[in-house]
């Protein structure tokens, strides 16, 4: 599985972005997809995830009433739209995929086997 993100850029806060996460090669509705960031000096953390019928979603608390994830009926294309950014949501936001047709979203990133290289999210005070 390839995995291409993409929509990242410079905004100022309380503005919006939509990152896009295009999944290529062996791709299977039974994939769980998420969203992680990583700022200089932090470990990755888990942002948002959404499982293989688009139904369950899990968000971080910094993410909850301001992201939104969503994936397309055919299940290769997810999107993150991220409202109301704040300084701290400054971060390379990388999406990852892991199969998984049941249970519950991981938020531990080394659970996951396929990652995408990365999208640069800036946001100024």
């Amino acid at each position: 599985v390839q995995l291409q993100a993409s929509g990242g850029g410079l905004v100022q806060a309380g503005d919006s972005l939509r990152l896009s996460c295009a999944a290529s090669g062996r791709t299977e509705r039974n994939f769980v997809m998420t969203w992680f960031r990583q700022s200089p000096g932090k470990e990755r953390e888990f942002v948002a995830g959404i499982d293989r019928t688009g139904v369950r979603k899990d968000y971080s608390e910094s993410a909850k009433g301001r992201f939104t994830i969503s994936r397309v009926s055919a299940g290769n294309t997810v999107y993150l739209q991220m409202n109301s950014l704040k300084p701290e949501d400054t971060a390379v936001y990388y999406c990852a995929s892991t199969f998984r047709p049941y249970g519950r979203i991981p938020t531990d990133s080394t659970t996951y086997n396929y990652w995408g290289q990365g999208t640069l999210v800036t946001v100024s005070s």
